[in-house]
């Protein structure tokens, strides 16, 4: 059996984005699901695009969304293994030096434009082919296009593609200043490096003949190759582009979304198990993950989801790591025991619809209500409801729970809705005059639920609180 090697390989020329995460997580999920390897390459031979930090921003991301790797390499620490083989195919006059200037290119473009057929720099090839001993550093290096056919393979979601010798050209191996062009150092590297399988974007697959045109002229076997489907912006229009509202990975993290959720998000961006499951784990996506589920058409980004997402992997973390999921939601100073924080935010999660609305709900467990007896409030409540019938109606509240136990949701219903009736007031005005007044909301979790997390104390004091006030 074949051992599966794949590999992620970033230009550092920004942040990273939503469609090359996707990139490493798709690759980083067949390695790990095949007991592979997952290698990450920074091709950094573009020394003029290059951004400072960029590299380290790729790793710490990449960390950060758990997508560890085996192996690592940099591409202009290899300047010499590009430059062998490079010679390689000068020694197999399969290579020779451009001698044009940009001028003359431009020339030969606008010859080619002006007679309606496509431009090939084969076309014009010098007519004296020799390369000097000296030619490294000193003028581009460009590969000698002798094998012209047609090209067929087979990519692992495409299907079968092929292409005609048009798309053979003679392409720049070595540039002037001694570093490698994508188009070459990407063959020797995935070479080199065994990676069994390639996945990239639809962009590369007009210039595939020509990579394994290369292929052939080392005498190499061709990788298995996967076409992943663009990510395109929520109106489905265009591409992810800034503009649309894509972001940097990192500032996901800082907005307090969990990796968990971010992970899960983007392997929804162009695959499916196919079924109607939408939330996994790290786990099951790797044991569900396969490139024959992997979609052709474009995944729109939905921030709607990611946000939905986002909720449901928090919800769950609820369950499993109360202090992590507090941190994330601003409160892991929050006063409370352990198990009266887990049981808030249990009751907070199941009533909320979002990161926001949790951090609403728990403040309610964590801070004093803001409860003001002002004709304001009563009237949002009730317009006859009086400054003296709500200050009576809370001591009551409070007096009667006061003496309750144990302390259940459903004891709770029944003495309050007991009193409500004792003191011939509607159980709608008495139950959210007492909602309000324990809670600081006028909208809350189920009040029975709600008081008997906060327990007897809190509740009593908090309504004895409300009941005391001076009118506002």
């Amino acid at each position: 059996m074949m051992s599966v090697r794949t590999r992620f390989a970033p230009s550092p020329t920004g942040f990273l984005h939503a469609g090359g995460v996707r990139t490493a997580l798709f690759a980083w999920l067949y390695a790990r699901q095949n007991q592979g390897q997952f290698i990450l390459r920074i091709e950094d031979t573009d020394k003029q695009r290059e951004t400072a930090g960029s590299i380290q921003h790729i790793k710490d991301s990449l960390e950060w969304l758990g997508l560890t790797w085996d192996e690592d390499y940099l591409q202009s620490a290899r300047l010499d293994i590009y430059r062998q083989h490079a010679q390689n195919l000068v020694d197999k006059g399969l290579a020779y030096v451009d001698p044009f200037s940009a001028g003359d290119v431009e020339a030969f473009r606008q010859a080619a434009k002006d007679a309606k057929r496509a431009f090939l720099f084969r076309d014009h090839r010098p007519n004296d082919l020799a390369v000097p001993a000296d030619w490294y550093g000193q003028l581009p290096l460009r590969f000698k296009t002798e094998q012209l056919k047609r090209y067929e393979w087979r990519d692992a979601v495409r299907g079968d593609l092929s292409a005609g010798e048009e798309a053979l050209d003679d392409f720049v191996l070595i540039k002037a200043d001694g570093y490698p062009t994508y188009n070459f150092a990407h063959v020797v590297d995935d070479h080199l490096m065994d990676i069994s399988h390639v996945m990239r974007g639809e962009e590369f697959i007009a210039s595939l003949p020509k990579f394994l045109s290369l292929l052939d002229a080392f005498g190499w076997d061709w990788p298995t190759f996967a076409t992943l489907p663009p990510v395109l912006a929520k109106s489905g229009g265009q591409k992810l582009s800034k503009r649309d509202g894509a972001k940097d990975v990192l500032e996901y993290r800082d907005d307090g979304y969990l990796p968990e959720a971010v992970v899960n998000f983007l392997a929804s961006l162009g695959w499916n198990d196919g079924t109607d499951q939408e939330i996994f784990s790290i786990q099951e996506l790797i044991d569900k993950f396969s490139l024959d589920r992997i979609q052709k058409s474009g995944a729109k980004f939905d921030d709607t989801k990611l946000d939905w997402m986002n909720w449901q992997h928090l919800k769950r973390l609820i369950t499993n790591d109360i202090q992590q999921a507090l941190r994330l939601a601003g409160l892991d100073g929050a006063d409370g025991d352990q198990d009266y924080l887990s049981q808030a935010a249990q009751l907070a999660a199941g009533k909320s619809s979002g990161l926001a609305d949790f951090k609403r709900q728990m403040a309610i467990f964590t801070r004093e209500p803001d409860f003001k007896l002002s004709p304001a409030t009563l009237t949002a409540i009730d317009a006859n409801l009086t400054i003296e019938s709500a200050k009576g109606y809370l001591a009551q509240a409070a007096e009667r729970l006061g003496n309750l136990d144990p302390f259940t949701a459903g004891d709770i219903e029944a003495v309050l809705r007991q009193a409500a009736s004792q003191l011939k007031v509607e159980p709608r005005i008495f139950l959210n005059l007492v909602r309000w007044a324990a809670s600081g909301h006028k909208v809350s979790p189920s009040l029975f639920d709600l008081l008997a997390v906060l327990g007897r104390d809190r509740t009593v004091d908090r309504l004895k609180s409300a009941s005391a006030q001076s009118p506002a």
